[in-house]
């Protein structure tokens, strides 16, 4: 019989992959606190209405969902978004602003398991909420630079695209979409890169063919790749209402340049974000090799909160996922390599010295040092290998002799010294030889 196997799309993680994928989320909470960020959690199922409603057709294919016990139609999460809008909003006008929160928690999508893409994933997710201005969108495009620059990344592995759906909004209309139609363009436009003119079939079977100079035009926007081609494409249309966008997409990059992020970021129009409540600013981290899919992803939402039900509040924020950035590191040769050593072993002669061991043991582990021995009583030369193969920096050596004269055995496994210390000593001792703690 071969056992039980996990489900396609799940994953386990062996304490190699596991302290691998605790490295990770160690940058990211770094990362996050350094700028303020307050870490929060909710939980694992939500009602599915929450994500029907609220996400738009491409999560709700994808949700796994069920009727429960209660006779509830719930979902497991496939995105924090919705929940941190509704923990927010239930407490609003109790939370100081800007609000900056921070989460580090598991999804589920049901989707085709592939390379960057699995059925469960874990995300960091940061959000702003409270602040209208663009800058919210420096501080969060800063911080995504951060939480992979934080593991040796530099601008030669990733960028950022900047994009607005509320310029490509303004453009469609100036052409003569309506509001469904924008939609559908939008909808085009986040699948060109991937399926080229195909993605235009679902717009023509919606609202009719589009007319060669038209198409030709949206093609044309969507090209743009700076500030200045954005500037000249929407000229022809000036507004004091796109003249105010076009300042808040000067803030945007001035403010990311002041702090020396230009060459992470990239403006590029072909980012839309496939999500339905995205309302202005949008953007994603992608290697620069393009060997990957995106790394990272999120934008602005104002309206979500107001949706669901509470006070209107303005919010923008991100998510980055664990798979493409583990992914990302290993192409990089960045992943840590796993370390699985103590930093004491105690050799033990028999049972009266294996109780007088045992006080130090237990003291110096409360003290946060990680001690190892041998379970069952295990002879002198086998006790010292294991000590050396356990990569430990120092052997302690209780025998009967240094039992009988009240003094443990320190011995450096780097270079074999030895010297004796008095059992009372045994922690000022390690403490001298190791700092620390």
């Amino acid at each position: 019989m071969a056992g039980f196997q996990s489900l396609p799309g799940f994953r386990e993680f062996y304490p190699e992959d596991f302290s691998r994928r605790q490295h990770i989320f160690r940058v990211w909470r770094q990362a996050a606190t350094s700028y303020g960020f307050q870490e929060y959690d909710a939980p694992v199922l939500e009602p599915l209405e929450l994500y029907t409603t609220k996400s738009g057709d491409e999560i709700e294919g994808q949700l796994f969902s069920f009727t429960d016990k209660g006779g509830r139609d719930v979902s497991l999460r496939p995105e924090m978004t919705p929940t941190v809008c509704r923990l927010v909003g239930a407490k609003a006008g109790a939370l100081k602003r800007p609000i900056k929160w921070f989460s580090i928690a598991e999804f589920y999508r049901y989707e085709r398991a592939q390379k960057g893409r699995l059925r469960a994933f874990n995300q960091f997710n940061a959000d702003i909420f409270g602040e209208a201005g663009p800058e919210a969108e420096i501080e969060l495009i800063a911080l995504l630079v951060q939480c992979l620059a934080g593991f040796g990344l530099t601008k030669d592995d990733f960028y950022v695209r900047l994009s607005d759906r509320d310029l490509w909004f303004f453009y469609l209309e100036a052409l003569g979409f309506n509001d469904a139609q924008s939609r559908g363009i939008l909808g085009a436009i986040d699948r060109y890169e991937k399926m080229g003119d195909d993605a235009f079939k679902g717009y023509v079977e919606a609202h009719g063919a589009l007319a060669d100079e038209t198409k030709a035009r949206v093609l044309a926007f969507l090209q743009i790749k700076s500030l200045a081609d954005l500037e000249a494409a929407l000229a022809p249309f000036a507004s004091e209402k796109l003249n105010a966008r076009l300042a808040d997409w000067r803030k945007v990059l001035g403010g990311l340049a002041a702090m020396g992020l230009s060459d992470f970021v990239s403006v590029d129009l072909a980012v839309v974000r496939g999500l339905a409540y995205y309302t202005g600013f949008v953007f994603e981290a992608f290697d620069r090799k393009g060997d990957l899919r995106a790394l990272a992803g999120g934008g602005r939402y104002n309206d979500l909160v107001k949706k669901l039900g509470y006070a209107d509040l303005p919010a923008v924020g991100f998510a980055i996922g664990d798979v493409t950035t583990g992914l990302l590191l290993e192409q990089r040769g960045l992943a840590p390599t796993f370390v699985n050593a103590p930093d004491l072993y105690a050799v033990i002669g028999g049972e009266q010295e294996r109780l007088a061991a045992f006080a130090d043991i237990r003291a110096l582990r409360a003290a946060g040092w990680r001690v190892e021995y041998p379970l069952k009583d295990v002879a002198f030369g086998k006790q010292f290998k294991a000590a050396a193969e356990s990569g430990a920096r120092l052997a302690l050596i209780y025998g009967g002799d240094e039992l009988a004269k009240g003094v443990v055995k320190i011995r450096d496994l780097t270079d074999r010294s030895e010297r004796e210390v008095p059992c009372d000593r045994v922690a000022d001792a390690v403490r001298d030889a190791l700092g620390g703690h």
